[in-house]
């Protein structure tokens, strides 16, 4: 299952009534946009966030891959990409800004469905990656999922509210797992193949306890593509305290392996976090095209203009 979210708008009512999703497949000016042309790459059973006017309106399941057909909102019949979707609308919409502080630090760098204050991008559809996925899920449960009790159903719970929760509820629940499930059985993947790379140690202070070591990708998995995820060259095994500082970019490396800090770090602190301006790892040739991505995009370097 992947996840997207798509920008509707005024066309959302009459997609809900048909049970399409549906876009274009050239512009004005003869081209694809990359939020339209990714259409092409749903199937069925991913899971799409319908955004209109700034808050999540409902959540649909793809029943088919996407395919070439008609326009079912125009008489012109326009060819397009579409893919048939089962709707589940929200009782209580869920609104980006208002949570925009939950969302923001799991937005991608690149193809990101949101700008930096919470409005969303032009554009169709956008990738969603799994984690900023779980937390639309959890927005979407916390506001429409409540506890049936006694006094509930006595006041304020009435026959279609219920039959509404009662459908919605099984659909957040069950997308939620696959996606968490999707994230752990990477994540163990990636881990497995990444330790052998060093040594089962911490590139950095040289701990080998287990328990107390992470796999940390350098390009994260917000950002990386399916491929990259797995890629145990995309990382780096670090204890937990190193590991915190370099996926939160208060440390870094370039592509010789030398290690930055962070000017948010005094140097007089460096003892304190296990760190000096004097550290290099042993990376390898495969290993720099990640460190070069994570210094430009995540190390809280130079204050970006």
């Amino acid at each position: 299952m992947n996840f997207y979210i798509v920008m509707q708008g005024k066309t959302y009512e009459q997609a809900k009534e048909t049970g399409v999703v549906w876009c274009s497949i050239y512009d004005t000016s003869g081209q694809t946009p990359h939020s339209w042309e990714r259409m092409t790459e749903v199937k069925q059973g991913d899971a799409i966030f319908h955004l209109v006017k700034g808050e999540i309106v409902a959540m649909s399941i793809a029943q088919e891959d996407c395919q070439i057909g008609e326009n079912p909102f125009d008489e012109a019949k326009e060819l397009g990409n579409v893919f048939a979707s089962a709707y589940e609308a929200l009782h209580q919409p869920i609104s980006i800004k208002a949570n925009f502080a939950q969302i923001k630090p799991l937005l991608p760098v690149k193809y990101s469905p949101f700008q930096h204050n919470g409005d969303g991008n032009q554009g169709f559809l956008y990738p969603c990656n799994e984690m900023l996925a779980i937390k639309l899920l959890e927005l979407m449960s916390d506001a429409n999922i409540y506890e049936e009790n006694e006094e509930q159903l006595e006041f304020a719970i009435g026959p279609i509210a219920q039959k509404e929760r009662h459908t919605l509820a099984p659909i957040l629940i069950e997308t939620e797992a696959e996606a968490k499930v999707k994230i752990r059985k990477g994540q163990q993947k990636f881990h497995k193949q990444l330790a052998p790379l060093w040594d089962h140690h911490c590139a950095l202070c040289g701990i080998d306890l287990p328990e107390l070591l992470q796999a940390s990708h350098s390009k994260p998995w917000k950002d990386a593509t399916d491929e990259e995820r797995l890629d145990p060259y995309n990382g780096i095994l670090l204890c937990s305290n190193h590991d915190a500082l370099y996926t939160r970019g208060y440390i870094a490396f370039d592509g010789t392996g030398k290690i930055h800090i962070s000017p948010e770090i005094a140097p007089i602190d460096y003892v304190k976090y296990g760190i000096h301006d004097k550290m290099r790892v042993a990376r390898v040739e495969e290993n720099k095209k990640y460190f070069k991505w994570h210094k430009r995009e995540v190390f809280r370097g130079e204050v970006k203009e």
